[in-house]
């Protein structure tokens, strides 16, 4: 196999796996870890993209957003409950 296809292999596993990654980013306390993972497979695909065309460029912008939503929300919740432990709970009588 020439270089340009394995290239092009390489470029269409890694949007397949933000995809992947950025789905599992999406559940609680394991997600945090997967959506870094997403996101540098995205970043992998991407620098790829500029030379050959993608034809799994849907997933990879979908895991990406996915990853991106799945890292927000996870470190804020986070941020509460640590938040909530430091300060002694919701409601300070």
């Amino acid at each position: 196999m020439n270089n340009d296809a394995m290239a092009k292999v390489v470029m269409i596993e890694a949007s397949l796996r933000c995809f992947m990654f950025g789905l599992i980013g999406l559940l609680p306390v394991i997600g945090l870890p997967f959506s870094i993972l997403a996101l540098w497979n995205g970043g992998r695909a991407r620098i790829r993209e500029k030379r050959y065309w993608n034809p799994a460029k849907k997933y990879r912008i979908n895991g990406v957003i996915c990853a991106g939503i799945g890292m927000v929300l996870w470190t804020f919740i986070g941020t509460l409950i640590v938040w909530n432990a430091v300060t002694g709970g919701w409601n300070n009588d």
